[in-house]
């Protein structure tokens, strides 16, 4: 067990390991950030920045001395630099399992060899011929294998042609998904500590547009489909012997769960906890990193998140009083700079004692933001 005040280190400066400093502060530990990006968010709030590529050894060597346990807020952390930082420090999520999640032909290789549904599929190459059974998969949507989130490096294809076109635009070996009709989209966030003991957030539904995001409700509140995805998470988690938290997509199709993909670090979808649980996700991945009790049950109030996007500042800074003056709203700004079109700003979440009325100022804040009615 590692105890504060000791150090922690965190590979990654996005908004994530800014949530992750922020939990680590507030239970009395400090925190070292490695990020490139002199502008790191995450750096910012740390305790010490270290600006250094995540292949620079000489500044893993210097963050593996700073610290007592280190973990990472996003998946394209090189597998090679855990497993180097591994040989001097604890790793949590070890770079074993980091390494099935950053490829998405080795995540579903892997899903499937552990008996875990997953939609049908095909790995496919650039330099190669199209098998004859891709086929059989469309209409489909075309993934690069590695790097693609948000609805980034994806191609809708109904036939042979496009999908060939957007085979060479790729470039990189890519994953063919069967295009399904999904009756939800469901995620769940858990946490596995070094002593063995799990904790999960509970299931959360959320709905997505343009492949980012849109909004959350936590919690989904479907029983039948909670205890299916935990059982299938736990199973996960066994099959990986994986460490730290871990964050499982799943859809929905004709009523029974299907892994869509895994996210070893907190999820955008577990953001509801900062306000309605109580133990964020984030401060799960502190406990998890530090093999500090986890909590047996996570008691959480209904809430709805909404994401803000850098679309929402093409026409000027949003109202924040307005939004700021509907009960039980709580506006969450990262503090990046440019607000690109795309580009995940912040997020609001909505936090009250009933459906009915979440519902409705949730609808008042879309209003207010100028977005479409969910």
């Amino acid at each position: 067990m590692i105890l504060p005040p000791a150090t922690l280190g965190m590979l990654g400066g996005g908004q994530l390991g800014r949530y992750f400093v922020m939990a680590a502060h507030r239970l009395g530990y400090k925190v070292v950030v490695l990020d490139p990006d002199p502008a790191s968010i995450a750096g910012a709030a740390a305790d010490h920045h270290i600006v250094a590529p995540y292949d620079d050894q000489t500044a893993l060597h210097k963050l593996a001395s700073r610290c007592e346990a280190i973990s990472c807020e996003f998946e394209n952390v090189p597998a090679a630099t855990l497993a180097l930082l591994e040989k001097q420090k604890p790793v949590r999520p070890a770079a074993s399992a980091v390494r099935v999640c950053q490829d998405r032909r080795e995540e579903k290789a892997f899903l499937r060899g552990a008996d875990i549904p997953v939609a049908p599929y095909l790995a496919l190459l650039p330099e190669e011929p199209i098998p004859a059974q891709a086929s059989e998969l469309l209409p489909a949507i075309l993934k690069t294998a590695r790097e693609g989130y948000d609805g980034k490096g994806q191609w809708q294809v109904s036939n042979l042609d496009e999908l060939a076109t957007a085979l060479a635009a790729s470039g990189v070996p890519c994953v063919l998904e069967q295009r399904l009709a999904l009756e939800g989209e469901f995620a769940l966030t858990l946490a596995r500590s070094p002593s063995g003991a799990i904790s999960a957030l509970p299931l959360v539904q959320n709905w997505h547009s343009g492949g980012i995001l849109d909004q959350t409700r936590s919690p989904a509140n479907v029983p039948a489909l909670e205890s299916e995805a935990k059982g299938i998470a736990e199973h996960i988690i066994a099959a990986l012997d994986y460490v730290g938290v871990l964050t499982v997509e799943f859809f929905l199709v004709e009523g029974k769960l299907l892994v869509n993909e895994l996210a070893p670090r907190p999820h955008n979808s577990g953001h509801p906890s900062l306000d309605n649980a109580a133990c964020s996700q984030f401060e799960l991945q502190v406990r998890a990193l530090c093999d500090l009790p986890l909590p047996e049950q996570i008691a959480v109030r209904p809430a709805l998140l909404i994401n803000l996007l850098g679309d929402l500042w093409q026409n000027g800074t949003p109202d924040w009083a307005a939004l700021l003056a509907l009960p039980g709203l709580h506006l969450h700004l990262y503090g990046k700079g440019e607000p690109r079109p795309g580009r995940k700003m912040g997020h609001i979440t909505v936090t009250g004692d009933d459906w009915p009325t979440e519902e409705e100022r949730c609808r008042q804040a879309r209003q207010l933001l100028g977005l479409p009615p969910r």
